[in-house]
């Protein structure tokens, strides 16, 4: 779920170049724009049938973060 879900945020933001770490402060990507975020959204409910609130996605720093959430909400289906 971890590389589908990086390589999925990758194609949205158009990043090639280099590899993501789960470390990263994804808002920080210089690709990451409010289309990125409404993507982002999109995908995460086409592909994870998951959907996150405004206020929850706030709270959300890392891509080691937003996987976790992702993942909880799965579980939580």
């Amino acid at each position: 779920m971890e590389e589908k879900f990086i390589n999925l945020l990758k194609e949205i933001l158009e990043i090639e170049d280099r590899e993501l770490d789960l470390k990263d402060e994804f808002r920080h990507y210089p690709e990451w724009d409010s289309l990125g975020y409404l993507e982002l959204i999109a995908m995460l409910d086409e592909e994870f049938e998951v959907s996150i609130e405004n206020d929850d996605f706030g709270k959300l720093i890392t891509l080691e973060d937003l996987i976790n959430e992702v993942k909880n909400r799965m579980d939580n289906n």
